[in-house]
């Protein structure tokens, strides 16, 4: 599924069940990921920022850097959310309505030259088809030595017990489940065919090196299911 207006589509008639799907297929684990990886880049941090969430989706990850933030005694001058699907952009106004939100696709925001602190994409990046125009779209919004937070789940050596069992869960289950919550099984046999058709790890960190940013940390989670890149913008491209 290679079309961008596809994906968007798919998305859009998941939005009413995508938060319930998402808390029972990653059993509650995906807020944890989320909250180490605000937590890790606040501590760079000690005045008021502006944060950029692209795939915003529901809005999990903007209540993470809220509540990071709020940890960490520091001021969120904005926080913006970015998605080309209008449902799930309709779901996160219910649950966030001080927030402002886009409606734009991650290679194409809205948002003025060296603006943000802070840029994020949580399980979005391998669903964006123009990819290197949206790590270079990341580099124009952020101020030189802001900071890019990817959490995604990378494509993987096949080898090994934890591989096996992550490949069988989302080949054999996670379709059914996610089928029978959003009556669209189409969407959930999308996931593990997204996720083999995206980059690993090292392939990822040198699109970034490519576009204009230094890797500063790259960490797997839970037996490296997922996998956290920080990195820092040092240049304009």
């Amino acid at each position: 599924m290679q079309n961008q207006d596809k994906i968007i589509n798919m998305f859009n008639e998941i939005a009413p069940t995508y938060d319930k799907a998402n808390k029972i297929l990653s059993f509650g684990i995906d807020a944890s990921w989320r909250s180490s990886a605000c937590d890790l880049v606040l501590k760079n941090f000690k005045s008021t920022l502006n944060i950029a969430d692209v795939a915003c989706g529901t809005g999990d990850m903007i209540k993470a850097w809220k509540s990071s933030a709020k940890k960490a005694n520091l001021t969120i001058e904005k926080i913006t959310g970015i998605d080309p699907s209008k449902e799930m952009l309709k779901v996160a106004k219910e649950k966030l309505p001080e927030c402002e939100f886009i409606e734009a696709k991650a290679d194409e925001m809205s948002l003025n030259l060296n603006t943000q602190d802070i840029v994020s994409i949580s399980y979005g990046i391998r669903n964006v088809v123009a990819r290197t125009q949206a790590l270079r779209e990341f580099n124009r919004v952020l101020k030189v030595g802001g900071y890019l937070v990817v959490l995604e789940f990378t494509k993987r050596d096949k080898n090994g017990l934890i591989a096996k069992i992550r490949d069988f869960y989302l080949h054999n289950i996670l379709p059914i489940i996610g089928g029978l919550i959003s009556k669209n099984k189409e969407a959930y046999e999308y996931l593990p065919k997204s996720i083999e058709g995206f980059l690993d790890s090292n392939e990822f960190c040198r699109e970034l090196q490519d576009n204009g940013f230094e890797i500063v940390i790259v960490k797997g989670f839970s037996m490296d299911i997922s996998t956290m890149f920080i990195a820092k913008k040092v240049k304009n491209i």
